[in-house]
């Protein structure tokens, strides 16, 4: 049987998660039944991570908690300092792609082992290592790391002409 491969589109406000179905590209939906997840990271007192729409709620009650825009800090240095614990980006990114990724599992009704991942065109190499290590982090084979740009002229190709 030939592996699945995801697309992920990991997002500074969200991210998403495609794959090609019947020579289509598929948007997956989420667990809540949106095309898009919120990237956003809840942390949880008991250890434990909400990420999501349910990570979302959380930020106004519980702000030191949770994490936005972790996209901005990848490829640096930057530590997010959750109560007594601190985390690398990568370690946040990661969250926010197994979130994707079992999710899709969930809907689409298999296990996706390989991914591409896209970043914007202007990402630098530490950038584009830092989420291709989250991907690995979040369990997956990332067999690639595409531009945004590059991402949507290759999906404008499977558009049929008239």
């Amino acid at each position: 049987m030939e592996k699945d491969v995801i697309g992920i589109d990991f997002g500074t406000t969200n991210s998403g998660a495609a794959f090609i179905e019947f020579d289509e590209p598929t948007i997956i939906e989420n667990s809540d039944g949106e095309p898009v997840t919120p990237s956003v990271v809840y942390f949880k007192e008991d250890g434990s991570v909400a990420v999501g729409s349910a990570a979302k709620r959380n930020m106004i009650a519980n702000p030191e908690r949770t994490v936005k825009s972790i996209k901005r800090y990848m490829g640096t240095d930057h530590p997010i300092q959750i109560g007594r614990e601190s985390y690398p980006p990568e370690y946040i990114g990661a969250q926010i792609i197994k979130k994707l990724v079992q999710d899709a599992g969930e809907q689409v009704g298999t296990s996706f082992t390989d991914a591409i991942i896209t970043v914007p065109a202007y990402f630098m190499d530490p950038q584009r290592q830092a989420v291709k290590d989250a991907g690995e982090i979040a369990g997956l084979n990332v067999l690639g790391i595409l531009n945004e740009p590059t991402a949507a002229a290759l999906a404008f190709g499977f558009e049929e002409e008239e």
